[in-house]
């Protein structure tokens, strides 16, 4: 009797590198006479290189009984280390390992080198264990090879406890060490294995499922209330894709389906299970359940308050693929109806009699990721192909809806039309999945499609070329092909209009992919065929209403088209410029942040009013979409550059639908940097389009603050030089509609007035002249809107004209009374004094002292220096000003040590005797017994007298040297008096009657004073 070798694993190494344990390990190159080099044996080595090399020389003694396989491999000994034997047992049934042991200890989820070899050994020399078998039958034992039925189950060997570690090892590093790829690898091994048809697939994602659900991150999340990190979410997200693809299985039992069903609902009814959008559960109804599907349904499922990352695999646990024009679909390239002439919405075949598949897109686009994740490559593709024909049908159909409702939709300006799921972003990313089954069918390099040899009778024609346009099926156009058809449904899904989805998670999501699968169109080159489609396409977005994210009326909730607009700008621009600029004009758009129109208003058709279905979400992720809006813009203003009309209507654009005022200032200075290289002459339009800009950032944050206001001006002043004079003349004469008046005089008028600027213009004298009067203009009505701050700019740039000096002078005297601190006159004053006006100086000096209030324990106030100034410049000018300033200055003053420091300044000199500017006064000191010197005298004493009792009503012992050193300070002052000493002697007695229960301090009192 002839042995089975099907029963055994002798059919191939393929066989056994698609399943040894949960990661890949095998990977075996070479022809089947000579053993393989160990090193290709492990695609992902488990064991040390020095292991690994060693495979080769293994000594191999083989013992088959049955279905088991037991032997010793031998490792030669190293330099440091000895000859290793270890002892191995593989079980098998029909061409899977059903359990392995190994005497060497291994403890992780590869198989163990030795096992592997053990493998190699029995796939390459059968007939060396085969000769044990015969012996065995010769001896009338039992059928040893004969095995389970062929029906029976059947699996590969699956350590399920080393599983379960290496997730729960994983998941506990937190995303550190390569634990996020780690576990990507273990789907991808799932997916290997569903792809295989290997039972053990199912098994191995709820093992990994179970270990999610016990991670203790999650009730930890829930009870702060954060949201999980964004790449765990995403592993998460992944989970409940793999088990779509396990329920939506077309060949899987009921009982089986049964089974997951019960675990689904299991972990859906865990509180810690995380919701289906990340952060908040939408009240979305029951989307994935698009067909008929009997009696067998889950009402519990779509009443749940939240949809968690499971329910979309428990609501396809009622899907099924009985269907017959299902069947139909997926199982024949023949299938066609050219007699069909139904043209309903929901037809089965269109008008070329090719089929089409009209469900729930996202669950269609499941069937398809579900039939290639279990290896029917061939069937997705046929599914997929009509489910695109469908959605190109239903473009049609909805373009001819909006134009037979246009011009009533036009004149109500408003829709209620939207998607409220979107494809691009959506859990099971149908687009992603449609486009990469199409683009597998023309991927023509070394891992060729092998399940589309029906499709590709040419493949010999293929080149070098990673994705070529293969012949046409015939469910296509003529001259398209699996990639027209694959971009063109890429192109469908980012100009579908659907509605912005709640939740951070949600919104960040659409991005991600909207930029992912952008990223993979962008790998592929565009000929003229393909940009063909992108033309199609174009034109329908733009003329598709509110179907389309470009539509003419959309609604105002929609998500923005800013990164796809800027692709098909980029893409469109060298074929058909004019339709690359409509369409990213017209999505520049930003309607959530637009102020609504009257309904009929036609006179702003991007400011259309949408009628809101009572949801207003927050937009987390606005500052991407603004700064993506950004981008699209200055995309255009670049390519614009030197086409003067281009230039006007993107600037038009950019004023009507930015509303942030940095992205607009950073346009400015893009276009600016443009227009302004190097290699070449300043375009002065593209120099315009800047300025405009800077004007507008100038009037939208002249009454709100930011934080970049003074480097805008500054950037401002700098753009207008390099425009022109003109340019400078006109911001000045329209000053208090960009800047304030401080921004005005002490950057704008101060930078024009510069020598730099003057040079850079390379101005005349009348020029000069003409501009530096425009900016003394621009100084005097500063000064007369906000003198406070802008008297002193106003006075230097007036400095070279007498007239406008007098003026700005007037103007602060008139504010003086009124509008101005005493600080802002003193630093006038003191100015003044500088450029040799002293009695101005004097009179402004007055006139802060009258604003100045100094109290008894102020002694380190900033304006005592001030005061000091002024009553030392009063000093200067001679006894009569001096004589005026005093009075102020005593009402002004009740600090001692101030008023006493001003009265020994006083003394030292005669008034006048050196003042300002060599000028000198004959005369004698002044006298403290008679005006204005005997005021100040009393004042300092009474204000020292006052100033002790204050400091006694608080006093604590750790103050009382302190306080002594103050009353000799005093002592100083009195004496100065004619009857100093008396009256000192007086105020000390009454100090000790008064506070004599404060015996310690009276005591020091008395031994200093007496």
């Amino acid at each position: 009797m002839a042995i089975k070798r099907k029963w055994g694993p002798q059919g191939g190494v393929d066989d056994l590198k698609g399943h040894p344990a949960p990661l890949r390990c095998l990977s075996v190159e070479g022809s089947q006479e000579q053993p393989p080099n160990a090193l290709d044996l492990l695609l992902l080595p488990p064991l040390p290189l020095r292991m690994l090399s060693s495979l080769l020389p293994l000594e191999f003694e083989p013992k088959p009984t049955g279905f088991h396989l037991s032997g010793t491999v031998t490792e030669p000994a190293m330099q440091s280390e000895p000859e290793t034997v270890c002892n191995v047992a593989i079980s098998f049934d029909r061409c899977k390992i059903t359990s392995v042991t190994c005497s060497c200890g291994n403890k992780d989820i590869f198989y163990c080198a030795h096992v592997v070899a053990l493998s190699l050994y029995r796939i390459r020399k059968p007939d060396q264990v085969i000769d044990l078998f015969f012996v065995a039958f010769a001896r009338s034992a039992p059928d040893p090879t004969a095995g389970a039925s062929i029906d029976d189950e059947n699996c590969w060997h699956l350590n399920e406890e080393q599983v379960q570690e290496q997730v729960k090892l994983f998941l506990s590093q937190g995303g550190y060490h390569g634990s996020g790829k780690q576990l990507n690898l273990l789907f991808a091994k799932v997916r290997e294995m569903l792809k295989m048809r290997d039972s053990n697939g199912a098994r191995m994602l709820t093992l990994i499922t179970e270990q999610f659900m016990a991670d203790p991150r999650l009730s930890l999340w829930r009870q702060q209330g954060t949201a999980m990190t964004d790449k765990y979410r995403q592993l998460w997200d992944e989970l409940g894709a793999l088990w779509m693809c396990i329920v939506l299985n077309p060949h899987c039992k009921l009982e089986q389906k049964a089974s997951w069903l019960k675990q689904l609902k299991k972990w859906n009814s865990v509180d810690v299970c995380p919701w289906e959008d990340g952060n908040h559960g939408n009240e979305l109804p029951n989307l994935t359940n698009a067909l008929p599907q009997g009696a067998n349904a889950n009402p519990d499922s779509s009443n749940r308050p939240h949809r968690t990352v499971f329910t979309r695999a428990i609501e396809a646990c009622d899907l099924h693929w009985q269907d017959s024009h299902l069947q139909h679909i997926i199982s024949s390239d023949l299938y066609t109806n050219y007699c069909y002439h139904d043209n309903t919405e929901n037809s089965l075949f269109d008008s070329h009699g090719w089929p089409l598949w009209h469900e729930h897109v996202p669950t269609a686009c499941a069937r398809v990721d579900a039939l290639r994740s279990h290896g029917y490559p061939r069937e997705a593709l046929r599914l997929a192909i009509a489910i695109v024909n469908t959605l190109r049908k239903q473009q049609q159909k909805q373009l001819e809806i909006f134009r037979a409702q246009k011009k009533e939709l036009l004149h109500k300006g408003i829709t209620s039309i939207t998607n409220l799921e979107g494809w691009v972003g959506h859990p099971l990313d149908p687009i992603g999945t449609l486009f990469s089954s199409l683009m597998e069918a023309c991927r023509v390099d070394g891992e060729s499609f092998h399940g589309f040899a029906d499709f590709m009778e040419n493949m010999g024609q293929c080149k070098s070329l990673e994705y070529q346009h293969l012949p046409a099926h015939k469910f296509l156009e003529e001259g398209e092909s699996y990639l027209t058809l694959a971009v063109e449904v890429a192109l469908i899904g980012l100009g579908q209009q659907r509605i912005m989805p709640d939740g951070l998670y949600a919104q960040e999501k659409v991005c991600r992919n909207e930029e992912q699968l952008i990223s993979k169109i962008q790998e592929i080159e565009l000929d003229d065929t393909l940009v063909k489609i992108f033309r199609k396409q174009a034109v329908f977005l733009l003329e598709a209403g509110p179907y389309s994210g470009l539509g003419e009326v959309i609604h105002r909730e929609s998500v923005p088209m800013h990164t796809f607009a800027k692709y098909l700008f980029t893409s469109l621009l060298p074929h058909d410029a004019e339709l690359a600029y409509k369409s990213a004009l017209r999505a520049m758009r930003l309607l959530v942040l637009e102020s609504t129109a009257p309904s009929g208003d036609m006179s702003r058709p991007h400011h259309i009013a949408s009628v809101v279905p009572n949801r207003y979400p927050r937009w987390f992720t606005l500052s991407h979409i603004e700064s993506q809006q950004c981008e699209l813009a200055s995309t255009m203003l670049t390519a614009a550059k030197g086409d003067v009309q281009r230039l006007e209507t993107v600037l038009e654009s950019i004023q009507k639908n930015i509303h942030s005022s940095s992205h607009i200032f950073k346009l400015a200075q893009d276009a600016f940097k443009i227009a302004t290289l190097m290699d070449s002459l300043p375009d002065i339009t593209l120099l315009k389009v800047s300025l405009e800009l800077g004007l507008q950032v100038m009037r939208m944050t002249l009454s709100t603050l930011n934080w970049r206001r003074r480097e805008m001006v500054r950037w401002l002043v700098t753009c207008a030089t390099e425009v022109g004079v003109y340019a400078l003349e006109s911001i000045m004469q329209s000053w208090f509609t960009l800047f304030t008046p401080t921004e005005a005089t002490s950057i704008v008028a101060t930078t024009v007035m510069s020598n730099s600027t003057i040079v850079r213009l390379h101005l005349d004298c009348h020029q000069q002249e003409k501009l530096a009067g425009s900016a003394r203009t621009l100084a005097l009505q500063c000064a007369m809107k906000d003198p406070q701050n802008c008297a002193l700019s106003a006075l230097t740039l007036c400095e070279k004209d007498h007239i406008a000096f007098e003026t700005a002078y007037q103007i602060i005297l008139d504010a003086a009374t009124t509008g101005m601190s005493y600080s802002q006159l003193f630093t006038i004053a003191r100015y003044m004094e500088h450029r040799g006006y002293p009695m101005r100086a004097y009179k402004l000096a007055t006139l802060a002292m009258t604003h100045l209030n100094l109290s008894y324990n102020q002694d380190t106030h900033p304006a005592i220096n001030d005061v000091l100034w002024a009553c030392a410049l009063s000093h200067s000018l001679g006894k009569n000003e001096l004589a005026a300033i005093i009075p102020l200055v005593v009402k002004s003053v009740k600090c001692a040590t101030v008023l006493s420091d001003i009265l020994r300044r006083c003394t030292l000199t005669t008034p006048g005797m050196v003042g300002l500017h060599g000028r000198r006064n004959s005369g004698k000191l002044m006298s403290l017994d008679k005006a204005p010197l005997r005021h100040l005298l009393d004042a300092t004493i009474g204000a020292y007298i006052n100033t002790t009792h204050s400091r006694l009503t608080h006093i604590s012992p750790r103050h009382y040297s302190e306080f002594i050193e103050f009353l000799s300070k005093a002592r100083e002052t009195f004496l100065m008096a004619h009857d100093g000493h008396i009256q000192f002697t007086q105020f000390v007695d009454n100090l000790k009657q008064i506070y004599k229960g404060k015996k310690k301090l009276m005591m020091l009192v008395r031994e200093r004073f007496g």
